[in-house]
């Protein structure tokens, strides 16, 4: 009997509760139609993500209330990757429309891509009282637009050799960029060395990069030029690459150069090389005749005398 007396003024407020609530909403609905909204946005501006720019865009939106009565609106954003902000909640007048903001921002150098941005509205209260409304969602695309950046690197900057030497010289190409890119690769001053008097080759003109992967090795090859007589002088070497995207996309090019410095001395004249051969072939006969004949001397059978001044 006392758990029944202790029981029954709870039901007794629950039932206080549901029937003002209905009441409320009995009210809301005598006013005309059901409370609702429409939300509609316009697509963003692409997002720039590159070191300096604001990796941001602004979505403009608009809620609508088509009904007679003054509804509050929650507001949800779902971005994704992407950080974003708006307002949670707002009051639409009857038959009024409210605009509004989300702004969405990409982390630095965010690969190129897209992502896809829910708006979400519910009407939560109509004309002050408690509404439970169905959500209604606005998707907008935003890209992530990609960016070029290179790095040119070399193994050494100052290189020393004689004339007429055959050499690989090795450089790395870094994609600093947020997407694959392509690269073209050369010798900016190809026709400055060739005229005095170096052979340069690339095997490799062009190559394809994914963005943020570790170098990649171009080669040259190079003979240093063989001018008759003496050499000493300096040379300037400008290894290039050029990122082919901005080439295409973003009309100013892209490029990078890598300066080595390469210092030729020493003498060439025709056939030296073959007279060298022949000295030194000539100086090894000459020992090793020299080592036979010792060897003869050795197996006479007489003792020689030791020169006092091996020790």
């Amino acid at each position: 009997m006392t758990k029944a007396r202790s029981v029954r003024p709870a039901i007794m407020i629950l039932a206080v509760y549901f029937l003002s609530t209905w009441a409320g909403a009995a009210a809301v609905q005598a006013q005309g139609p059901v409370p609702d909204i429409t939300i509609s946005c316009q697509q963003p501006q692409p997002i720039d993500v590159y070191p300096g720019a604001t990796r941001t865009t602004i979505i403009d939106c608009t809620l609508d209330n088509p009904t007679v009565h003054q509804v509050k609106v929650n507001v949800q954003i779902q971005s994704g990757s992407l950080a974003a902000a708006g307002p949670a909640s707002m009051t639409v007048g009857s038959q009024s429309d409210v605009s509004f903001q989300v702004v969405a921002r990409a982390d630095l150098r965010m690969p190129e891509g897209s992502q896809i941005i829910s708006i979400t509205a519910e009407v939560v209260q109509a004309n002050g009282v408690t509404y439970v409304g169905t959500p209604t969602t606005y998707k907008v695309l935003a890209v992530i637009r990609q960016f070029s950046r290179l790095r040119v690197a070399s193994e050494v900057a100052f290189l020393q050799l004689r004339p007429k030497v055959d050499y690989m010289l090795t450089f790395d190409v870094y994609n600093d960029g947020n997407a694959m890119d392509r690269f073209n690769v050369g010798v900016e001053n190809y026709g400055e060395l060739n005229d005095e008097g170096f052979q340069l080759s690339i095997p490799l003109v062009s190559v394809e990069i994914e963005s943020m992967a570790p170098a990649e090795k171009i080669y040259v090859q190079m003979r240093t030029p063989k001018n008759q007589g003496w050499t000493d002088k300096y040379f300037s070497l400008m290894f290039k690459a050029t990122s082919e995207y901005s080439v295409r996309t973003e009309g100013i090019p892209n490029y990078q150069i890598q300066t080595m410095t390469i210092y030729i001395r020493g003498v060439y004249l025709p056939g030296f090389e073959l007279l060298g051969t022949m000295m030194i072939t000539t100086l090894a006969a000459a020992a090793i005749a020299g080592r036979y004949r010792d060897d003869e001397d050795d197996d006479s059978g007489e003792l020689r005398e030791l020169d006092a001044r091996l020790f």
